[in-house]
């Protein structure tokens, strides 16, 4: 018996693998368990059902195709070989193609994206922008040939004449179309002259318009500058671009009819308002002139020296109450700072004192105060001073103070 080596049985059962036609090419479906994405690119997870499971791989170039991410739960089919990985001596099934096990890859991927980017905010009604009325310069992110391009002008130009457009040519469809698209809303935005882009293009499938379906043309449409109207397809089409954009136009066409209005009716309205406001400055006028007229008529201007007449009267009177009120207010006043006065003189008087029964002695040869008896002698005359008339004494003799 041939004794072989575990490499030589590996590349055996390999070999057996790749030589059935049945496991060279096949459509499997299952369960995706265990989906991971590696930082090459390349995508591992398991497909499972109730009977078994079996390891894959899909490689970066078949991963970076597919219109949806896969995700654990999913249910897909998918078109690929099985062999085995002789690092592991495991099999596992190689992917090439992938899709989603009932609804189609493009409806999952909008509904994928669609949840994403409604998480994070970028469909909010608070954040999109009102459209300018009088846009100076309108921007159009769309095929630089076709219907699309040509009647959108042709609106544009009719509703108001000479109004600015600027183009920004790009490809609508085809694995470029995203980039192009995002690219064009980012050069409009880098001019700084454009005050609304419109973006679109003309109806067709679901792959056809799925260019307005990418995260990058959505995130391209957030982050501009200059509003955005979205006018893809026709009016029953419904992408992720719509969902961004500040508007949404059922159609290209109808996209040019929101941006401007119609030159002729602008003028209309303009003149309409200023009828109404010169019909509302003369109505003003006249009922100030009414209101003067009636003013002019009141007896105050008919016969002014009546009014002053009689406010003078009224003034008169006011002044001359007030003036006696001072008056009165001032000599009251004056009359207790006297009576005031007089009673403090009063009790500092000396006829004041003499009335309480005190006298005073004069000398009568000097006529001076006597203060103590050391000033006269035994036999001096003087005069003693009472309240009532005085007397005229001699003195008979002296004592000190102390000899009282």
């Amino acid at each position: 018996m041939r004794l072989i080596t575990v490499g030589e049985l590996t590349s055996y059962i390999k070999g057996i693998f790749e030589n059935d036609k049945l496991l060279t090419s096949l459509w499997v479906k299952g369960e995706i368990s265990n989906c991971k994405q590696a930082v090459s690119g390349h995508l591992y997870f398991t497909l499972k059902d109730s009977n078994g499971c079996i390891r894959a791989v899909m490689f970066r170039s078949r991963a970076s195709k597919l219109k949806f991410l896969p995700d654990n739960g999913m249910a897909v089919r998918i078109r690929g070989f099985v062999t085995v990985y002789e690092r592991d001596g495991s099999y596992q099934l190689y992917a090439e193609e992938m899709e989603p096990d009932g609804a189609g890859a493009l409806h999952v991927a909008f509904e994928q994206l669609k949840e994403k980017l409604h998480r994070e905010g970028l469909f909010s009604q608070a954040r999109k922008r009102k459209i300018p009325v009088f846009p100076g310069c309108i921007g159009m992110v769309t095929s630089p040939t076709g219907a699309v391009v040509r009647d959108m002008t042709e609106i544009i130009s009719r509703r108001w004449p000479g109004a600015g457009i600027i183009l920004a040519p790009v490809t609508v469809q085809g694995e470029s179309a995203p980039a192009d698209v995002a690219r064009g809303i980012r050069d409009l935005n880098s001019l700084g002259s454009v005050d609304v882009i419109i973006v679109g293009r003309g109806g067709g499938s679901l792959e056809e318009l799925w260019a307005f379906n990418t995260e990058e043309v959505a995130r391209a449409i957030f982050n501009s500058g200059a509003p955005v109207i979205s006018a893809v397809g026709h009016e029953t089409d419904y992408t992720i671009a719509d969902m961004v954009a500040d508007l949404r136009a059922p159609t290209p066409s109808a996209a040019a009819e929101l941006v401007i209005p119609v030159k002729s009716e602008v003028a209309h309205t303009i003149e309409a308002l200023r009828l109404r406001i010169n019909r509302a400055a003369g109505d003003n006028l006249g009922r100030a002139r009414r209101r003067l007229d009636n003013c002019l008529q009141s007896p105050v201007f008919r016969r002014p020296a009546d009014k002053i007449c009689g406010s003078r009267a009224m003034v008169n009177d006011v002044l001359t109450r007030g003036l006696n009120r001072s008056m009165e207010k001032i000599f009251t006043g004056k009359k207790a700072s006297f009576l005031a006065a007089a009673g403090k003189l009063n009790t500092l008087s000396p006829l004041a004192t003499l009335s309480r029964g005190y006298s005073v002695c004069i000398d009568q040869k000097t006529g001076g105060v006597i203060r103590d008896s050391g000033e006269v002698n035994t036999g001096d005359a003087v005069n003693v001073k009472l309240h009532r008339g005085s007397i005229k004494c001699q003195v008979k003799d002296t004592l000190k103070e102390n000899q009282l």
